[in-house]
């Protein structure tokens, strides 16, 4: 890994983490249309620490009510509990029951789906159905509904979706929360909140691996440049979708990732 490919990968994995146009499909496309080898497990788990800073920073007043209110998850039907609390603690267990899905899924089929990932035309074609997914934004329905122990369970099984490559998982979150009648920001900040257990989680299983190949010191330069490199992007990406979300634009994602998705197989099918 050199210096230029450390900061481009690395803004590529911010800003597609959190844009609705899958990050996976796009490190896929690099590897594939730019000859860009996507770095390995220690590239996957620095850059996936830089993108979970990024949203930590980004909610943390909310984050630090969360953590504050984890006690109060098993007394929240108390009378006597303070209703702000009693809230924080209610969005504390509907990500831990939105973050099931996604773990058991990713746990049990951990070795079919690294197979998975080896498929590009697979990820192209799935970058696809991302497309139509977030598209299908424009037409959910603008109501005011509040997220239930149901909705983030379903929202949770669209994260699970998005294990797939090609899948994005802040598309697949957020329109299943407007689909579902969550209102527009309210969706997005669920969506990012829910992506903090899961991307932890992630790094966590691929940490133990790295101790096993050593890094030398100039690789891990470039890997500290990388996370760096995402935490900017991903920041940016959190803040400019948000926006997005609030002028109810997010539906031209979905047309992006239907284009690059057609691209993507026919430069796969020809080369």
């Amino acid at each position: 890994m050199d210096f230029v490919k450390a900061v481009v990968l690395g803004i590529l994995q911010g800003f597609t983490e959190f844009f609705p146009i899958s990050s996976s499909g796009h490190l896929v496309i690099a590897e594939h249309l730019m000859s860009f080898n996507k770095g390995g497990l220690a590239f996957e788990v620095f850059v996936h620490f830089g993108s979970l800073l990024a949203v930590v920073w980004v909610f943390r007043n909310e984050i630090i009510q969360m953590i504050a209110a984890i006690p109060a998850i098993f007394r929240f039907t108390s009378p006597d509990l303070d209703p702000e609390k009693k809230s924080y603690a209610l969005l504390d267990l509907y990500i831990i029951i939105a973050s099931i899905p996604a773990a058991l899924i990713g746990i049990a089929f951990e070795d079919q789906i690294a197979v998975i990932f080896e498929n590009h035309a697979f990820a192209f074609g799935m970058l696809f159905i991302t497309g139509l997914i977030v598209w299908s934004s424009r037409y959910a329905p603008d109501k005011n509904r509040a997220i239930s122990s149901g909705s983030s369970f379903l929202i949770g099984c669209a994260q699970a979706i998005a294990i797939l490559p090609g899948i994005s998982r802040s598309g697949s979150t957020i329109v299943t929360a407007l689909w579902l009648g969550i209102p527009r920001e309210k969706a997005a900040k669920f969506s990012f909140l829910m992506s903090v257990p899961v991307i932890f989680g992630a790094t966590v299983l691929k940490v133990r691996d790295i101790f096993l190949n050593p890094l030398s010191q100039s690789d891990m330069g470039y890997l500290i440049l990388a996370s760096l490199a995402a935490v900017l992007s991903s920041y940016f990406a959190i803040r400019w979708l948000l926006e997005i979300i609030r002028r109810k634009k997010m539906e031209w994602f979905g047309l992006y990732c239907m284009v690059v998705s057609m691209a993507g197989l026919l430069v796969h099918l020809f080369s």
